[in-house]
């Protein structure tokens, strides 16, 4: 019995995320889909660890999953064959094996996310499914300063919409960067870890101070006060990618 590691991408538009629905819900999931193509190849049932439990419309580059078989394929083959049955949707991008400890999801320190908003004249229609418009063009000067007050650990409660969540709120954000040129401004965040919805929150906190509602400095204040309302808007899934899990 191998640990196989699988470095994916896909398309989010159409899923309700990775993970795979409790029993008698309805939805389509990443896992799901790799999961059926999986039990196909090996003979029986698969189960597979993705590391990042994405939310339903978000992209992942660099999602990462893990899955024990007993299959006598080599990591070539099994890369070959996921890649001709999977949607054109989900792509598998490597297979590698790797020590049976291996947990895609419990080994992993950190977690690199971007959003994308696109601040061109005209939206574009052929980005339309990645990015989120903004109307409004962003001061990036002003997220950019904004943005450094997010690094570091703080107690990221105003991030969330989950007010019975059991876990801490406490986070360990290492980067957070804004870049942006005439068409497109890209927030790029790094964190221990992510709950729902928290980087969407994030993003939007700094497109209100690109438009000019909130002050900079007033981040501080956002995450003191621990107050949802606060906070910027949740921005839409489509414009979330998860581009790096770091081991």
């Amino acid at each position: 019995m191998r640990n196989i590691k699988l470095l994916i991408e896909y398309d989010g538009s159409r899923y309700d995320g990775w993970q795979r629905p409790a029993a008698g819900a309805k939805g389509m999931t990443v896992q799901e889909k790799l999961e059926e193509i999986l039990c196909r190849m090996d003979g029986e049932k698969i189960e597979i660890i993705g590391a990042a439990r994405t939310e339903a419309g978000v992209h992942a580059s660099g999602q990462v999953a893990n899955f024990h078989s007993g299959t006598d394929m080599s990591f070539l083959e099994i890369k070959h064959y996921l890649n001709r049955f999977l949607p054109r949707d989900i792509a598998v991008r490597s297979v590698d094996g790797v020590p049976e400890r291996f947990h895609a999801s419990y080994l992993a320190k950190a977690f690199r996310y971007e959003y994308h908003i696109s601040i061109g004249e005209v939206p574009s229609v052929f980005g339309r499914k990645y990015n989120y418009y903004s109307f409004k063009r962003p001061d990036v000067k002003r997220m950019r300063e904004a943005a450094k007050y997010f690094v570091g650990e703080h107690d990221f409660a105003a991030f969330s919409e989950n007010k019975r969540m059991k876990k801490s709120t406490v986070r360990r954000v290492s980067e957070f960067d804004v870049y942006g040129d005439e068409e497109e401004v890209l927030i790029s965040m790094t964190a221990d870890d992510f709950w729902p919805y928290m980087a969407r929150i994030m993003a939007g906190t700094l497109l209100s101070v690109g438009r000019g509602e909130i002050e900079p400095a007033q981040i501080v204040q956002v995450i003191g006060e621990k107050d949802r309302t606060k906070a910027g808007e949740r921005l839409e899934a489509r414009g979330l990618f998860l581009t790096d899990v770091y081991y």
